[in-house]
């Protein structure tokens, strides 16, 4: 029901997942992240509750495969799960359970990770990593691509209908968190679409949060 990529740049400053599913609001359960510590996708019959275990763990400096193992030994429905973990340092790690749903796979890079199930195709998850291993730019422009190239590899055997995309770094808010939570059409599209409006602003609003008094005017209506 999903596919999805779980990424770092090299110096870890930033964090990011992007996802889509036929389920509707995809990234409201399975996309979790914590600046400084890493990115943990939950997906297949999803235990968002997996996710902040995880993540505990990587704070902890486990590496990415023991603290999915740690959170995975936990659960008495590992075989259900699909999860992608990468953290600060070292591997990214994955795992699909034996109950993962119809054809399923994952590819492994040094700083990005993919995962999917009921894929059109098994190569899914490798051409969203070399799409972002190959694509430079902006690190939300580079998921972004990864997520397109796996839906045009085939994607999931249904219709996407939901897609999102969340961004970590040294504050303690995601700087983006766009959700496009079920659209008939195509939710990718529509999210980076979304992205495209809201990557300007991005410094913009973290400077409002951190220092109002230097932020700067957006002139919307009301505002001098």
């Amino acid at each position: 029901m999903t596919f999805s990529i779980a990424a770092r740049l090299p110096d870890a400053s930033l964090f990011g997942i992007a996802i889509a599913s036929s389920s509707p609001a995809v990234a409201a359960r399975c996309v979790h992240l914590r600046a400084g510590i890493g990115a943990v996708a939950t997906q297949n019959i999803t235990d968002p509750s997996l996710g902040p275990s995880v993540l505990e763990q990587l704070g902890q400096r486990q590496s990415a495969r023991v603290a999915l193992d740690t959170a995975l030994s936990a659960t008495a429905y590992a075989q259900y799960r699909q999860l992608i973990v990468i953290g600060p340092s070292q591997a990214p790690a994955v795992h699909s359970g034996a109950h993962t749903l119809g054809i399923h796979a994952t590819a492994v890079g040094e700083h990005a990770a993919c995962a999917g199930n009921l894929l059109a195709n098994p190569q899914v998850p490798l051409t969203m990593l070399s799409a972002f291993e190959q694509t430079s730019g902006p690190f939300g422009v580079r998921l972004l691509q990864a997520l397109r190239a796996g839906h045009t590899q085939g994607g999931e055997t249904g219709p996407i209908r939901s897609a999102g995309l969340m961004i970590v770094r040294e504050v303690s808010w995601p700087i983006v968190d766009l959700r496009v939570d079920w659209d008939e059409r195509d939710p990718i599209d529509a999210l980076v679409r979304l992205w495209a409006i809201y990557a300007p602003q991005i410094e913009d609003y973290v400077n409002r949060a951190l220092n109002p008094t230097g932020a700067p005017s957006f002139h919307v209506p009301g505002d001098p």
